[in-house]
């Protein structure tokens, strides 16, 4: 109990000490040909878009770091961290033009999984639930909470139909109607809503009866269904269409984004000293950005 108590002291301290005027705006990021590399490298929707596309991509992206602090708790934090959790931001509201998550101002990046005391894996108690990523409520309002480990994970792993930090940001495109209930009303158009609500029901009676390759996680509520269904969506969009034509549908109308076409499965290829920089200068990657790694 002690520990859990200091836990949540810390985390307060933190937020105590980076609520001031400058917190969730005005935040120092510029965006560079080292950026670029890690999309190139790690994030996979980034490399099927068109180059004016990741430009915009980009922009949004830096928009993103600029208005939100990234911190590490009992972790460091690098550009590959920001980069990613600034990704996993953009992706689902890349179909909408000059997005803002308002609701959010800071995201904290535990080193693993926590648990509902904000106590890291190994230091649980019994059987409690470990967390590898939330949307903070109450005193932690405006914070989102991501494990490092889970965050690399969904980025690495490109088979299994999830991605813990998308899955949160979902959480808050959820939110913005005023609820996180399920039921993104601002995009779904009134005329959707009880579609939507009783296909839902349909494909969590198929997951309680085993009959469905989605998450498990997704039968928890309305909520989890929609974020956990829209991992699916963005990881493995293709696959979705084919075993769930009419979730797949309906999520392509939420979020105004046609994925099934693009070859998010395919691993995009590493970048070899002869091939193009990223920083799109003209060279070769050994003779510009990379010729440190060719010396």
């Amino acid at each position: 109990m002690e520990i859990a108590i200091l836990c949540v002291v810390l985390i307060g301290i933190v937020l105590y000490f980076r609520s001031g005027p400058d917190k969730g705006r005005n935040q120092k990021f510029d965006f560079t040909a080292s950026h670029r590399l890690i999309l190139k490298e790690k994030v996979a929707f980034y490399n099927t878009l068109t180059t004016e596309e990741q430009s915009r991509f980009e922009q949004e992206l830096t928009a993103f770091l600029r208005h939100t602090r990234i911190t590490g708790i009992d972790t460091s934090i690098d550009d590959t961290d920001k980069i990613l959790v600034a990704a996993s931001a953009v992706i689902p509201v890349f179909g909408f033009r000059d997005w803002h998550y308002g609701s959010i101002t800071e995201v904290l990046i535990y080193p693993n999984s926590f648990n509902a005391s904000f106590e890291t894996a190994g230091n649980e108690k019994g059987n409690e639930r470990l967390i590898t990523g939330m949307v903070g409520t109450g005193a932690m309002n405006g914070t989102m909470i991501l494990s490092k480990d889970a965050l690399h994970l969904g980025f690495r792993n490109e088979t299994d139909k999830q991605n813990t930090a998308i899955h949160e940001f979902v959480h808050l495109i959820d939110k913005t109607d005023g609820a996180i209930d399920g039921i993104p009303e601002n995009l779904l158009g009134k005329q959707y809503v009880l579609p939507w609500i009783n296909l839902m029901a349909t494909e969590i009676k198929k997951i309680n009866a085993n009959k469905s390759d989605i998450n498990p996680y997704g039968a928890t509520n309305q909520s989890e269904f929609f974020a956990v269904a829209s991992e699916y969506f963005f990881e493995r969009p293709a696959l979705l269409q084919k075993k769930h034509p009419e979730l797949y549908a309906m999520l392509e109308h939420i979020y105004g984004q046609k994925l099934s076409l693009k070859k998010l499965f395919t691993r995009h290829p590493g970048i070899g000293a002869n091939t193009p920089c990223p920083c799109k200068s003209g060279k070769k990657f050994k003779d510009c950005c990379g010729a440190v790694h060719y010396k």
